[in-house]
């Protein structure tokens, strides 16, 4: 499985600089889908990437994706534009965290008699606090843990990385239309 994950994120993993960190981040994925109990990478593409609402076929996979890319579109428009950018912005870690942001969703999600729903452990604990708990395990920085924390509401109020703004922000512009959609206020 761990090579199917990292071919998913690929030309993400690519863009980063440091290897290491890179390494951690496909480590994190392959635990988290072990301690979920998913046994083949093909369970792990089904997953729906939120419970909440309808998500029309999208994957966990694609959401994951497609947040990171998301957050680095930001990322590079602030440090393509700002002629004085009063953020240090670490792309590396708006890439680890992007990918990481959903991670404890392999924890928070189980699938039972052919449908999904929330497991046990998804109960005692969101997915933002297990997955930041995991990547702690790896070893990755609490930089990055907070980035994981912070995407949701669990963020609210608290410190954050200026990298988890951006993952937090591209987390709700692929979730928020879809909850639109099914309430019928996006046209």
């Amino acid at each position: 499985m761990r090579e199917e994950i990292k071919s998913v994120f690929a030309g993400l993993l690519d863009q980063m600089q440091d290897k290491e960190l890179s390494e951690k981040v496909v480590d994190v994925w392959v635990d988290c889908a072990k301690e979920g109990g998913w046994k083949s990478f093909e369970e792990l593409c089904e997953i729906p990437f939120t419970l909440l609402t309808d998500t029309e076929g999208v994957n966990l996979l694609e959401h994951t994706v497609a947040v990171t890319k998301g957050a680095l579109g930001i990322a590079n428009a602030i440090i393509s534009t700002y002629k004085h950018n009063p953020f240090d912005i670490h792309l590396d870690w708006v890439i680890a965290g992007g990918i990481l942001h959903d991670v404890g969703k392999l924890m928070e999600i189980e699938k039972t008699d052919g449908s999904y729903r929330k497991s046990y452990a998804g109960k005692c604990a969101r997915h933002p606090i297990s997955g930041a708990i995991a990547a702690a395990k790896h070893g990755l920085p609490p930089e990055i843990q907070n980035i994981i924390i912070c995407h949701a509401k669990e963020g609210d109020g608290r410190p954050q990385k200026i990298e988890g703004v951006f993952i937090h922000q591209a987390d709700f512009a692929t979730f928020n239309p879809a909850v639109m959609k099914k309430q019928g206020l996006l046209f």
